[in-house]
């Protein structure tokens, strides 16, 4: 019961089943009995046969994919800065960008940001007794958005805020308390540099 509510990997399951002569045939026994579920190769989760108790979505999202981090939708709607509730686990990752639909329903996407722009802004956040996971702060979600969103090049401060107020939903009050000193700091490496000088003034203006 001890790893229930954390991905588990193939090593830990060697380790646990060390007593077994073949210890690969059952990992796939278990999996085959509904006793685990493989999300990737070498990545599974326990099933509802064996706890309550599940990994949170975004503790999954940084293990199927690193590194990555939590951010753009799932992270925009997590801190409360778009309304709508997001059903598909966005994160970004320095990797080439990749998707997995796990158990039939839910979709993990992983969008590539630059190495040098990538491990900006990232925090811990506490899920569960157990369970720590990586995401974008809000200041970083709201960038990695601008910045990943094919077609937007934010050409003035009127442009900026329409995409944050109208196109996102974004409320300008939740704008207001971002830490403009902290962005500005990240220009010098940000992509859309224009686009992201914009953004920060469009803000500071509110």
């Amino acid at each position: 019961m001890e790893y229930v509510d954390q991905p588990i990997s193939t090593q830990v399951l060697l380790n646990l089943l060390r007593d077994y002569n073949r210890p690969y045939d059952k990992i796939m026994e278990l999996v085959n009995k509904g006793d685990l579920v493989q999300l990737r190769k070498g990545l599974y989760i326990t099933t509802s046969l064996i706890s309550t108790h599940r990994p949170e979505p975004f503790l999954i999202a940084n293990h199927l994919l690193g590194p990555s981090y939590i951010s753009l939708d799932s992270a925009l709607f997590y801190w409360g800065f778009i309304p709508e509730r997001v059903f598909e686990i966005t994160s970004v990752t320095n990797k080439p960008s990749k998707s997995f639909i796990l158990e039939k329903s839910t979709k993990y996407s992983f969008t590539h940001l630059p190495f040098a722009y990538y491990p900006l802004g990232i925090k811990s956040l506490q899920l569960t007794a157990k369970q720590t996971v990586l995401i974008a702060s809000p200041e970083k979600c709201i960038c990695d958005k601008v910045i990943t969103t094919a077609g937007v090049n934010l050409r003035s401060k009127k442009q900026a805020i329409t995409f944050l107020v109208e196109d996102l939903r974004i409320e300008k009050d939740q704008l207001r308390k971002l830490n403009l000193r902290e962005m500005v700091n990240w220009l010098p490496i940000c992509p859309k540099r224009p686009s992201f000088k914009n953004l920060i003034e469009s803000i500071a203006e509110l």
